[in-house]
Order: C-alpha cells, then structure tokens, then sequence
C-alpha cells in the first residue's frame, strides 16, 4: 500500500503537495479581509501544528496591496490580479502570500500591520523575510506602510504609486524598489518623483533605493511584474537583520515583462478553503428581495473642499474620464461639497 501511495504521488505530486488559498472576514478588530495563500507542503496554521505534534520550518510572507479597482467588499476581487493570480497562473511561489482588501479609500498601515500581525501569530512564518508588493492604490500602500513599519519590511516593492505618509525617513531604512512609467496617465509618475525626492531630504545618498522610470510605459502594463518570478527572486534576497544592504544586480525588461504570461507553466488549481469569520451581508428590501451592497454599485468618494476631478482619480489610481463615465458627468462640471462620487 505505502509503495502504492509513493508511486501516486510521484505521479500526481499535487496529491501529496497542497497549495490553500483561505479568506478571512473580520476576525482582525481595526483591519481589512484578507487572503491568505499557504504555500505547497505546509500546514494551515500554527494551531494545527501544535495539536498534530509537528514543525516546519518557516516561510517567506508576501504581503500584497490592491489598487483601486479591486477596491469593495467582495474578496474574489482581489484575485482579478496580483500575486495570488499570478500563483493561479503557474507561478512557483514558496511563500505565504497575504492579501487583504480595501474597501474604498487610502489603503491604512495600522490595519494592514494588524493583519500581518494576526498571519504570524497563526502561521509559520518568517518574520525576518516578510515582503510588500503593490500598484497604483497599492503602490501608495506600499510606501505609506514600509515608512510606518520599516522594523517589519525586509523589501518592498511600489509600482505605479506614490505615498501619502508624514514622514519619509523611514523609507531609507529598508531596501525600496519604485517603479513607474513615464507615459502613466492615471497616476503620474511625479508621484513617484515626489517620494524619491522626499527621501533624499532624509538622506541625500538614498541608500537602499532603486528607482526605475519605465520610459513610454503606462499605467496597466507595468502589473505584468506581479508575474514573473525575477521580482520575487529581487524580493527574497533580502532580509532584516544586519546592515540591510540592496541588491542591485537585478534591473526590469519591458522584454521579460512582455513574455511575462506565457512564461508561467500551468498548475494544479488551488484548494479554496471555507472562509473564517462573518461574511459581509446584504441588507433586504421589505419584499425580501436583496438590496445591492455599497461593494456591488462601486466604491463612493464624498466630496470635500479641494476636491477636483483631476485629484480624486489621483487618489484611487484611475482617470477623469473613468470617473466622468462611472458619474454621467463632463470634465468641466463643477463638483460640489458633499457630492456622491462613484470612482469603480
């Protein structure tokens, strides 16, 4: 029977080597819903390593942020794109992947750290080798939770973003990978400019910094990096601890950026677990018929003094014509404080 089962397995590995994907509905206080993806030969959670006796030796986490079209509260959005995708895909990741979603707005580094802390209190992970990867929306996630937590960053990695935060500084502690299109008319790239810029206040030598203009690049093509293995392999070689130098040896190819898909080998498709928590409700009409959820019709900005049509896409990493589109209004309207604006 044993010989059976090795044979089995060496002939249909993913018997015996499983990948789970679990959502996770409010079980955070002060945080998002989240993915998380468990990498090929580990356990679901510390809990059940303990009650079955066993140790793994911890993994890497990833930790990636969504830009605004996945914003809401429907998590199989967050799959549309992005790191867990690329896995769905054939991208052979040996590696926790955290994925929480926004519901609407700037993305908030204490939830997103309240997460994290929930994912190593629960899973075998390697909390010298936790990583962050995100665009547009994401990207300004991305620096605004490295600047909080650099202690808890070993890489990070901004694509098509920008950043919101107080205080810069911190970014210099941690190696910083920034890249963006010169041709982004969603989020310009002078947004990227901005925080460069606000780190050499800092320190003027920008030590740890890599900052890459993709030249007549857009805003969409640069998401083809969530698939390919060479930005993972720029992630892993670093970790906390000691001098916390960059590896500068790895650069982007609009090339290898192209061939991006068809360079992931098709897999298994992951095991879905049930999701822990409370799912979001929709609420019901008094004939019992369900009432679309604020997710369903797309996230609502408010607006307030200053707004400007132009500065509200630039928050949630879409376009003006996006944002006329989705709100049947011009370019020239006129906003008014308080007004509903529908921005996916």
């Amino acid at each position: 029977m044993r010989k059976c089962l090795i044979l089995l397995s060496l002939l249909f590995p993913w018997l015996a080597i499983a990948q789970e994907l679990e959502p996770f509905y409010g079980v955070v206080p002060n945080g998002y819903d989240f993915w998380i993806y468990t990498p090929p030969a580990h356990s679901t959670s510390i809990d059940t390593l303990r009650l079955e006796g066993q140790q793994l030796s911890p993994k890497p986490l990833v930790l990636f942020l969504h830009g605004a079209s996945l914003c809401g509260r429907d998590l199989s959005r967050v799959r549309r794109y992005g790191v867990i995708h690329a896995i769905q895909m054939g991208l052979d990741l040996d590696a926790y992947v955290l994925a929480p979603q926004d519901p609407g707005g700037a993305w908030k580094p204490e939830k997103i750290n309240n997460c994290l802390s929930y994912a190593v209190s629960h899973y075998p992970i390697d909390t010298t080798r936790v990583y962050v990867i995100g665009m547009s929306l994401g990207g300004f996630g991305t620096i605004d939770f490295s600047a909080a937590y650099p202690h808890r960053v070993a890489a990070a990695m901004a694509i098509c973003g920008g950043g919101n935060p107080k205080e810069y500084c911190g970014l210099n502690e941690l190696p910083l990978w920034i890249i963006h299109g010169t041709a982004d008319k969603q989020v310009s790239i002078n947004s990227s400019r901005k925080v460069v810029n606000a780190m050499r206040n800092c320190d003027e030598t920008l030590p740890r910094l890599l900052f890459t203009e993709l030249q007549g690049i857009n805003h969409t093509f640069p998401a083809r990096l969530f698939y390919l293995e060479s930005t993972y392999q720029w992630l892993f070689e670093h970790r906390l601890g000691g001098e916390r130098m960059v590896n500068r040896d790895y650069s982007v190819s609009t090339a290898d950026m192209h061939k991006a898909y068809h360079m992931l080998r098709k897999r298994t498709p992951i095991k879905v677990k049930t999701g822990k928590g409370n799912k979001p409700s929709s609420a019901t009409t008094k004939d019992g018929t369900q009432k679309k959820s604020s997710a369903a019709s797309g996230t609502i900005h408010r607006v307030r003094k200053g707004d400007t049509l132009s500065k509200i896409a630039q928050q949630y990493g879409t376009t003006v014509g996006r944002l006329c589109e989705l709100n049947g209004i011009s370019r020239t309207s006129i906003l008014q404080i308080g007004q509903r604006i529908r921005v996916n």
